[in-house]
């Protein structure tokens, strides 16, 4: 059966030559501890078989070791090694209770104090044992923790720069090494390596599992953050809302309350226009009747109140005279008279002027001047934009700034907030 690529490797060396070779962590730390059991038992070598799988490929050749089982008993023959046929016994015995599919495919030998370049007569003993291309024979020294892989390939071992250290679960391997602590006794060391790895092993699913877990959890979390960015940036858009409101109101009570008590004192000005501008003003006053709608009478009071205060304003005027004559006080033999009607024309005219040809009405002096503009009989929005500004421009301001929805219904009396 093809085996995958493992996921889930440490690079050790460099990679580049071929074979890859990929070693399997239970199998990494079976080797560490035979390395301490060599050096605490002195000068002999100890060795294991290598169990796995050779896949061959097109482009590229892949080795997996996934066990190793201990030698019996490695013996020396001046320099070199020996294997009996006890020893392969045992192997073979353990490999098939361990590893019912697995082949061995190499050995591996801890010495200390041995160069880790195999002599001719280990070359020798490795294409006996294992003639098949691509089996592996591994030398490491206990003391100083070197190691050095070989391949066999061209008729020789030749030395491989580095190879991968995969993690999956290994259960053969697993019970393999608690067999073998139960039968040789663990040393505290080696329990202590054991946990580390398996500390490793719990370590890379953990962070597997948080990987997947990663990107719901981070998009949840990303879409709470910008719901409550939304509800924060509503609430201020509300309070600053609500307190520009207040601030109207108070300012629209405290203009009723101002127009309320204030009570008008003194004689009231009248604008003298010509019969041309006055013509102008009754056709503009009956154009904005047609258009636009004119601000009507609330009523018979309404007007005769305007009447009333028009002629007490004429009364005041005339008691002013001294004289008590209303037609003395319009007349030209008086100097002051004729000095203020002419003041007053010449305001009028430039105030036609400002407003156009046509001779729109033109307002009073006192009227608008505060930012409140009194709405008189007659008036409509574009009269009254005309009035205060001298365009019809400001018409969508005066709605906006009043909230008049529609421009044709306006009353007399009513005050209008200018922009």
């Amino acid at each position: 059966m093809e085996r995958q690529v493992p996921k889930n490797v440490r690079q050790i060396g460099n990679v580049s030559d071929s074979p890859k070779i990929y070693v399997e962590d239970y199998v990494d730390t079976f080797f560490a501890q035979l390395c301490e059991k060599c050096e605490k038992a002195g000068n002999g070598p100890m060795g294991a078989f290598l169990v796995g799988d050779i896949q061959y490929g097109d482009e590229e050749d892949y080795v997996y070791i996934y066990g190793a089982i201990q030698m019996h008993d490695l013996k020396m023959s001046g320099n070199e090694y020996v294997i009996d046929e006890s020893t392969w016994k045992h192997a073979y015995e353990d490999c098939k209770q361990y590893f019912e599919d697995g082949e061995m495919l190499g050995w591996f030998v801890a010495h200390p104090g041995v160069p880790l370049t195999p002599e001719a007569s280990t070359v020798k003993l490795h294409k006996k044992s294992f003639p098949k291309k691509n089996t592996v024979f591994i030398m490491k020294d206990p003391v100083e923790k070197d190691e050095t892989y070989y391949v066999h390939k061209m008729n020789d071992l030749m030395e491989i720069g580095g190879h991968y250290t995969y993690y999956e679960k290994n259960p053969c391997m697993q019970n393999y090494m608690i067999s073998s602590r139960k039968k040789n006794g663990a040393f505290p060391t080696e329990t202590v390596e054991d946990r580390a790895a398996k500390d490793f092993r719990n370590l890379v699913r953990k962070r597997g599992d948080r990987q997947r877990g990663k990107r719901p959890g981070g998009l949840m979390y990303a879409a709470s953050a910008c719901l409550v960015l939304i509800l924060v940036v509503m609430g201020v858009s509300l309070l600053n809302s609500f307190d520009r409101m207040q601030s109207v109101q108070n300012t629209l009570d405290t203009l009723a309350g101002a127009t309320d008590t204030v009570e008008t004192s003194g004689p009231v000005t009248a604008v003298t226009q010509d019969d041309g501008s006055g013509d102008g003003a009754n056709d503009a006053a009956g154009d904005g009747k047609g258009d636009e709608g004119t601000a009507s009478k609330e009523g018979q009071d309404s007007g005769d109140a305007q009447s009333d205060n028009g002629q007490a304003s004429a009364d005041d005027e005339d008691n002013s005279t001294g004289d008590g004559s209303g037609t003395d006080a319009a007349q030209p033999d008086n100097g002051n008279s004729a000095d203020v009607q002419a003041s007053d024309s010449s305001s009028a005219s430039a105030q036609s002027d400002e407003a156009g040809s046509s001779g729109e009405i033109i307002v009073t002096q006192g009227n608008g001047s505060d930012g409140v503009y009194t709405v008189e009989e007659g008036d409509t929005l574009a009269i009254i934009s005309r009035k205060i500004y001298g365009d019809v421009t400001h018409v969508d301001a005066i709605c906006r700034m009043n909230g008049i929805t529609d421009g044709n219904l306006i009353y007399v009396g009513q005050k209008l907030l200018l922009p």
